[in-house]
Parts: structure tokens; sequence; C-alpha cells
């Protein structure tokens, strides 16, 4: 079982490591108290072709990219998060996230429009209801950017055959009735593009429910727009603790200024934060990029939870990274940085068999009597495993090459 010592982790890049500012970007004749309104974010965002060509240079794949996306998933960007995209280089990875390619007009027979299985395990509209005590509720169908690769291009935007029909009352009835949940996520869409009272009686109509132990909200508001968070909204937020945020951050350049202040504000008012990322060639499918993101993440007080294999959505192959590289990423964040830094990687089961972790291969021998199993550097160690009454040795059907990298 020897192995050899693994390669030193590679340095971080230093490249995205700062700080910067979004504005002013593409809108410096913006008044500063237009720019850090959300809602004029909101309303200036980039919906057309030709807004686009106004400021960057598009490749005929992205312009074609551009024409399907009003039959697939609509174009939609804000002024600050359009402000880190380069105008001439199509390979930005913040470009790359948002920008239509033609490639999403291309799908493979194991490409699915509901991968995670969500409309399958929806026992009312807009509430899915796949792990035992928790539930997702689907709130909005709009965003204040579309992500290329989103999960629920089904249904988010509006552009798409299919749509989200959310019944509230239904919902909440659901959730008075069922006591084994205790735990709501609050997705769509965005929740974080309602206004300050829609979001504030939706939450006091769910924390009126005894069973409920937490809210969770999933948002790339605080990324794509992080004007919307204001001391009103958080003072909100605070009210109705305990209520976690998951943001959405997959590059370092994503961390501007105005998102760490955003950030800080929510943390600041007792809201803890952590980050999902999905793994995307191009964007972040190397070890320094994620060293780097993982590192500022943790200087915004936001632990890295997930690093989410790109789902099967349709059309998204020229987005989708191997699953070793994801792997990969991991091996070289364990050990050589804090185990806070490391998020879990995960591979969404297609169909709906939940989320499953991924990890590298530590485990070589597992049975009765001992565990064998390396550590970061590839040295081999062994523990005696705790004697169990009644059970004979009996080795494991686990194999070395079954966890090798």
């Amino acid at each position: 079982m020897d192995r050899q010592t693994l390669e030193p982790h590679p340095p971080e890049s230093r490249v995205e490591a700062d700080f910067v500012p979004s504005a002013p970007g593409y809108w410096p004749d913006v008044a500063p108290e237009l720019w850090n309104d959300w809602k004029w974010q909101f309303k200036n965002r980039v919906t057309t072709l030709e807004g686009l060509e106004q400021h960057l240079n598009l490749t005929p794949q992205e312009r074609a990219g551009v024409i399907l996306s009003g039959h697939k998933l609509a174009l939609a960007v804000t002024p600050h998060y359009f402000n880190l995209i380069e105008r001439d280089n199509p390979d930005c990875p913040i470009r790359r996230q948002v920008i239509p390619h033609v490639g999403e007009g291309t799908v493979s027979a194991s490409e699915m429009a509901d991968p995670c299985g969500e409309d399958s395990h929806m026992p009312v509209p807009g509430l899915v209801h796949r792990y035992p005590d928790r539930v997702l509720f689907l709130v909005t169908d709009r965003c204040a950017a579309y992500c290329r690769y989103c999960t629920r291009s089904r249904v988010v935007s509006g552009a798409g055959e299919q749509e989200l029909h959310t019944d509230f009352d239904q919902a909440i009835a659901y959730l008075e009735k069922h006591t084994e949940i205790r735990d709501v996520l609050l997705s769509g869409g965005d929740p974080l593009i309602f206004s300050d009272d829609k979001l504030d009686a939706l939450l006091t109509k769910l924390r009126a429910i005894p069973h409920l132990e937490f809210l969770r909200i999933g948002s790339r508001v605080p990324i794509f727009m992080p004007q919307r968070i204001t001391p009103e909204l958080c003072r909100i937020l605070q009210k109705h603790q305990p209520l976690w945020i998951s943001i959405h951050t997959n590059h370092p350049r994503e961390l501007t200024t105005e998102v760490r202040d955003a950030l800080a504000m929510l943390a600041n008012h007792g809201v803890p934060l952590g980050n999902q990322s999905v793994l995307l060639a191009g964007v972040n499918d190397s070890l320094p990029v994620m060293s780097s993101l993982v590192h500022k993440l943790l200087r915004c007080r936001v632990r890295p939870y997930y690093l989410y294999q790109c789902d099967l959505i349709q059309g998204s192959a020229h987005l989708r990274a191997p699953v070793r590289k994801g792997i990969e990423i991991i091996e070289g964040l364990r050990g050589h940085t804090t185990g806070y830094a490391v998020p879990q990687y995960v591979i969404d089961a297609p169909g709906g068999g939940g989320k499953v972790p991924i990890n590298p291969g530590y485990v070589f021998f597992h049975d009765a009597e001992k565990v064998v199993f390396r550590n970061f550097e590839g040295k081999v160690f062994e523990y005696p495993e705790v004697p169990d009454a009644g059970l004979q040795p009996k080795p494991s059907p686990l194999r070395e090459e079954a966890f090798s990298c």
C-alpha cells in the first residue's frame, strides 16, 4: 500500500485575492445615488443583444446564443455584475457564466430538463419535499441575473415552455400539517428580489409554524446586486432568526468591495453565511482559482459549503468540468489549508437521488479489526477498529482501486 508523497500544494494565485470595486466600469455617468439603489440596478439590467453589443465584442457563438436565449433561458445581467465582464475576452470567467452561448442549443442524451427530479417530489405547487425533514420552497421564478447553467432553467425567467405556479396557501398548509419538517429553504428564482414587506410577510408566516426550527434563503443577489443588502433588509432577516443565507459564488473576482461590504452587513446582523459553488469549465476548474475563492470567502465571513458538480441540465455540456477535476481540487485543499475553507464536493444524483458526497480516496482497507488509510501527504496509517460484540472479522468489499483519485 505504499504511496508516493503527493505533490506540494500549488502556489495560490494572488491575481484575484484583493477586493476591488465594480463601479464605474461601463456606466461612468450614473450618479452614485442611482448606482447604489438596488431598484435602479434591477431596472437597468442588460437584457438584449443590442445592450450587450454596446459594451462587449461578442463572438458569433455568443451572438447565436443570445438569439436562442429568447426561447430557453432569458438574458439578464445587472450593471454591477456586468462591470466584471472583460470586453474582448470570450474566455472571461464572469462572461462564461451569464452571456449565452450557442452550445446551449445542443442537448445530449444524458441531459435532462429537470435533472434533480424536483417536479416528481412536489406535493403542492412550488414546494419540493425530497428529504425527510426539510423542504425546498420555490417562491419565485425570477432572478437578478440568469446563470447559463441554471438547474431550474426549465421554469426560471419565463422564457422556457414550463412555468412555475407556486401556491403559497397550499404550501403553508402543507408545512403546518407535516410536523416532521424542521428546515425550509427559500429559493426559486431568488427570494431577495422580493420587496422588504413581501419577504417579511412570508418569513412571518413561516416563523408562526412551531415545528420549523430554522429557515434558509438561497440567493445570488448579494453577488449580482449587493445594493439590495440594506440595513432595513438586514433588520428583517435578523428578526426571523435562526435564519441562514447560502450565497452562490464561483470565482474570486465576483467578491468585489461592494459584495464584501454587503456580506459584512449580513454577518453583523447575525445572519450565518455559507457559499455554494458550481464546478464550471473555464471558470473555476483549477486549484489556484478555487483556493483563492475559498480564502477570499472566509475573509468575508462566509463558510465554503458545497462545491457542486454541474447538473445534467440541457445545453450545459460546454460548461461542465470532469468529476476528476472536482476530486483533484478537494485533494489539493484538504490538509493544505484550514478545514473551514474546504467545501463538500457533491453530485446531485440525476433524477432525484439527492446530494451524494464525492471525496478523494483516503480509505484503503476496512474490516472488523482495522482501518487503513492515508493522509493528505500520501502517508499510510492504521487505526484499530472498535470491537463490536458478535461481529466476526470480515474483509470489507472496498478495494484500493475504488478509492484512487
